[in-house]
């Protein structure tokens, strides 16, 4: 190793990577057809009631929760424009138990502190994202999502950061 890189933190990863593959499960599930938000990778999302997934929005809840896109090595068909989403009515791979990187718009995390997922938007909090993940309450504008916690408490340059969905939700 060139000594150049020693004390150097490198960059976690990018959203929706299974970081600590050991306690991963994973599930696969269509996107609602009749959705028109796509769920990127890292995104949290919820298990409908006719078995599809949605991205988790201003109608989650800590119940709805199913987990959180994993990114994948998907096939594409435009070698300009790869997705790094899952499209309404495609297959979409989602943890429901194990470690991933997310970002996090909002806070700094703390290793076991509470992961919280924006609901409602705050113009005094312009970092926060509806359907986003924060390390920080922000009242009736985000839920609390008591299965999952912060990993290590690193936060690379690009607000990613590790979080672990202690047991499986939605099986």
């Amino acid at each position: 190793m060139p000594g150049k890189v020693i004390g150097k933190s490198l960059n976690l990863g990018y959203p929706g990577n299974v970081s600590r593959s050991a306690d991963a499960i994973i599930d696969n599930r269509v996107v609602k057809p009749t959705d028109t938000a796509k769920i990127n990778f890292g995104d949290p999302v919820v298990l409908n009631d006719d078995n599809t997934y949605s991205k988790f929005g201003a109608a989650g809840t800590a119940d709805t929760f199913a987990g959180i896109a994993v990114r994948e090595v998907k096939q594409s068909t435009d070698y300009f424009n790869a997705q790094g989403f899952y499209a309404p009515g495609q297959p979409c791979d989602v943890a429901s138990r194990g470690t991933l990187t997310v970002v996090c718009n909002v806070g700094t995390p703390k290793a076991r502190g509470a992961v919280y997922i924006r609901i409602t938007a705050n113009a005094s909090i312009p970092n926060g994202i509806v359907g986003g993940f924060e390390a920080a309450a922000d009242g009736a504008n985000t839920v609390l999502i008591p299965n999952l916690k912060w990993t290590t408490g690193k936060l690379d340059a690009n607000k990613v950061a590790e979080v672990t969905i202690l047991t499986r939700v939605n099986p």
